[in-house]
């Protein structure tokens, strides 16, 4: 696509974002909604509408040159992927639970589930592909020189001498040959016997007519049926309802759309070098042309200040300091007369402050009354708090999202572009910038003259000594003293490897196997379908399994977008530690790998297993945990990985497991969570199969958000055999029924089937492929040898989910909908509920008046 193309996708975006900021201002001016399930249906349309700017800001930033325009596309992108991230966090908390579904917001937008799938920035690996290059080849050369090996051992060949090959290709070619005669000879002798017997029973040969009929007959019979096969896929193909031929090889314009993506790149690359270059250049250019002027103006301009100030107050006025900004403090937009009333405000507020001594006991007194009262009021507010209906959380991202709007309006929205036709950076506006950098970088040199040329002045005019200045000067350090003496200096982490270099801490985390490689994998590769009943089953008060599609965009919300951008988890609500739970084979750990893959990030394993008999002590076990902490911060992102860590927080230690220690990380990772700050980008991720096994509570305490990883339903299996058989080399024809495959696999994990499709599709059945199609049948058996996930397993899971903090609140609000009516918003409930309680009190009041 073209300049124009992407320019446009960006106009396009913009205009639409610009529509939705209007209308959540408008949002925040109206009442806030009472109604849940309208509240719902605001917050899902903002987050769906966000999702598809999202996506065309994403491929936007990823394809236009323009250096200039990428930097402000990218601080628009940073914050609608942390509004995004916003709006998840609204709806869980007003639906206590992790898990949405749009179906019907879908249906009357006209969009399809493909629409609201949150792509992952390509700019996470592109500006730090030569980094992580570095560090591939780093870690492959410490683990080679320390012969560890990731992959699977390969195959060794067996070398053979020449004469030694020569007579197996002889042996292999003379029994070729032998088959050859034998299959010959077998013809032979059986067209000798067919002979031999009709000369004994004296049979008459066919009739030449009847014989050509017959053949005729059978041909037109053959020829037709496979015009009307022709025909059928014919139609099949052009409903869709079947893959044209040749679909899975890549077309020719996708290769050539795939080299000029690969060219923006270059010249992408190009231009942005370039930039970098000119934004020297020129403002250097800019202070030795414009910087006299520059100068003169400024130091004109403080002068006439002076002489205006003198009139008005009749003395000079003092020069501000550095710290109060200098010169620039004088021209934020005051007058000389704001400037006379700043300086008596001054005066008054110090007489202020004695007469505020002695009137501070008496206002103690008061306000222990007034607090007594208030909380009197307290209960009252809480029901008008009610009554008031829900209030959006303040937004970080806003104001980020409306600058970038801001200056996509002021600077690029009618630009005229017409000269640069190859997108390259624009000279004047980065003269408007470094115009601005030079005029402050001037202006410290002015400060400085122009504070002495202001004492010369009070010297020769007013005759002012100097000495009041000093005096002032004492006073505010003894002030500051005094400050400093309240201020506790905060406790410094003890560094228990200072000596040491950051390379050597890798290369021994490398070494002890705790910092592994991540497999390459992404995260479009954990294949799933959309559920499309959701939203019809919760409305019919059914809490429907999540689909494998929903799983992936939650691992794309917690783990991939706050890990790939910094902006976004200093900002986005905080995401320090996060719980795959679910059976074996679904799929866990290739979450895991797909989140590195895809932000770049190092992977540490900290698996009871892995980290058993390795640092022993109280000693080592700080000693490995600040090696990790230290190297993970130093080289962030990182994630940080506990398998099985269910072991961590047992109940009871099985016997088997008590030399391994399972539990000596329990203590520590409550401390380690405290210790991470914001702008760390680590996230702590736990794997389990079996959550049931951990103590609840503390379990919880460090795993506050849980993600419940279910086996793949119906569309998901259907997808995931094709992809797969399709992965490992297989065709799909009409003899493979997948439609039966899906059915039968019921139970079956994503694990299961990969094994499956991996026995089978050996490299002697792949070459049979053309001769001899796949069938359902030739799957089936292997199968039927593996050990599915039973129903009573899920429901245990289920069940231990239902005892989380957000399952009990989930449950909660359930039965709370219910007493107050299926259908309707809580406020509806609670004023029926009232309305029962006035009836009952006019009742009893009848009562007594009979009596």
């Amino acid at each position: 696509m073209s300049h124009n193309t992407y320019n446009k996708m960006w106009a396009e975006a913009q205009e639409s974002l610009n529509g939705l900021l209007q209308k959540e201002t408008e949002e925040k001016s109206q009442r806030p909604p009472k109604d849940h399930l309208v509240v719902f249906q605001m917050l899902a349309t903002f987050y769906i509408k966000y999702v598809q700017i999202f996506r065309n800001l994403e491929a936007a930033y990823d394809q236009i040159v323009h250096p200039q325009k990428r930097l402000i596309i990218r601080q628009v992108l940073d914050g609608v992927m942390g509004r995004i991230l916003e709006l998840k966090n609204e709806m869980v908390e007003l639906e206590y639970s992790e898990y949405h579904y749009f179906d019907d917001i879908l249906q009357d937008l006209k969009l399809a589930p493909e629409n609201i799938e949150i792509p992952i920035p390509r700019y996470f690996i592109k500006e730090k592909l030569k980094v992580l290059k570095e560090r591939e080849r780093i870690l492959a050369q410490i683990m080679f020189d320390a012969g560890m090996y990731d992959d699977e051992p390969k195959k060794r060949v067996k070398l053979m001498l020449l004469e030694e090959a020569v007579r197996a290709i002889q042996i292999a070619e003379r029994a070729r040959q032998g088959r050859l005669r034998a299959t010959f000879m077998k013809q032979i002798y059986l067209e000798e016997k067919r002979e031999r017997l009709a000369r004994l029973q004296g049979v008459k040969g066919p009739d030449l007519e009847a014989a050509a009929v017959c053949i005729q007959r059978f041909w037109r019979g053959y020829s037709q049926w496979k015009k009307t096969l022709q025909i059928r896929e014919e139609e099949m193909v052009f409903l869709g309802m079947i893959p044209p031929p040749y679909f899975q090889k890549p077309s020719i314009s996708l290769l050539r759309a795939q080299k000029v993506d690969n060219l923006r790149c270059e010249i992408q690359e190009k231009h942005e070098l370039d930039f970098q270059k000119a934004l020297v250049s020129i403002k250097e250019r800019v202070k030795e042309i414009e910087g006299p002027d520059i100068k003169e103006s400024l130091q004109d301009q403080i002068r006439q200040w002076f002489i205006e100030c003198r009139h008005m107050t009749g003395k000079f006025p003092d020069y501000p300091d550095e710290e109060q900004g200098g010169s620039a403090a004088l021209f934020a937009e005051k007058t000389p007369e704001e400037v006379a009333a700043e300086l008596a405000a001054k005066e008054e507020e110090a007489q202020k402050k004695k007469g505020k001594k002695k009137g501070k006991k008496e206002k103690g007194k008061k306000t222990k009354k007034g607090k007594e009262k208030e909380d009197e009021k307290k209960p009252k507010k809480k029901d008008e708090e009610e009554e008031e209906g829900w209030k959006m959380a303040p937004s970080n991202f806003l104001p980020v999202m409306e600058e970038g709007n801001n200056k996509y309006k002021d600077v690029w929205q009618n630009r005229d572009e017409g000269w640069n036709f190859s997108q390259e950076y624009d000279p004047e506006l980065i003269k408007e910038e470094k115009r601005k950098e030079v005029e402050e970088e001037i202006r410290v040199q002015v400060d400085e003259l122009m504070r002495q040329e202001l004492k010369n002045l009070k010297l020769a005019v007013d005759r002012e000594t100097d000495k009041i200045g000093r005096k002032g000067k004492k006073g505010k350090k003894k002030k500051k003293g005094k400050k400093g003496g309240r201020k506790k200096k905060p406790k410094k982490e003890k560094d228990l490897t200072r000596d040491r270099t950051i390379d050597s801490l890798y290369q021994e985390l490398v070494e002890e196997g705790i910092l592994i490689r991540a497999r390459k994998v992404k995260l479009s590769d954990y294949v799933g379908e959309y559920s499309y009943l959701g939203t019809t089953l919760r409305q019919v008060d059914v809490e429907p399994m999540p689909s494998l599609t929903d799983v992936r965009q939650l691992i794309a919300l917690y783990g991939i977008l706050p890990l790939g951008s910094q902006s976004v988890h200093e900002k986005a609500p905080l995401v320090k530690a996060l719980l795959l739970a679910g059976p074996a084979g679904v799929g866990k750990k290739m979450l895991i790998h797909a989140v590195c893959t895809e932000t770049g990030a190092n992977f540490f394993n900290l698996s009871a297993a892995n980290i058993a008999g390795k640092y022993p002590g109280k000693a080592g076990l700080q000693m490995m945990l600040h090696m990790v902490f230290k190297v993970a911060k130093q080289l962030q992102p990182s994630v940080i990985w506990i398998g099985d860590t269910e072991k961590t927080f047992y109940k009871r230690v099985p016997k088997a497991e008590k030399e391994m220690e399972p539990k000596r990380l329990k203590k520590q990772l409550t401390k380690i969570l405290k210790t991470l700050k914001i702008e760390d980008r680590i996230l702590i991720v736990g794997t389990t199969k079996r959550p049931f096994d951990a103590d609840l509570k503390p379990f919880c305490r460090v795993y506050k958000k849980i993600i419940l990883v279910p086996r793949p339903d119906y569309a998901s299996r259907f997808v995931l055999w094709k992809h797969i058989i399709q992965q490992y080399g297989g065709l799909l024809s009409k003899q493979l029924n997948i439609s039966c495959l899906a059915q039968v696999s019921d139970g079956y994990t994503q694990g299961h089937i990969i094994n499956t499709v991996r026995s089978v599709l050996t490299e002697r059945r792949l070459m049979q492929l053309n001769k001899k199609p796949l069938t359902a049948v030739e799957f089936l058996t292997c199968l039927a040898r593996q050990n599915p996930v039973y129903k009573e397993e899920e429901e245990t899971l289920k069940v231990w989910y239902a005892k989380t903090p957000l399952g009990k609140a989930r449950i909660k609000s359930l039965t709370v909908n219910e007493d107050t009516g299926k259908g309707k918003g809580k406020g509806k409930g609670k004023e029926k509920g009232k309305e029962k309680e006035k009836k009952k009190e006019g009742k009893k009041g009848k009562k007594k008046k009979k009596k």
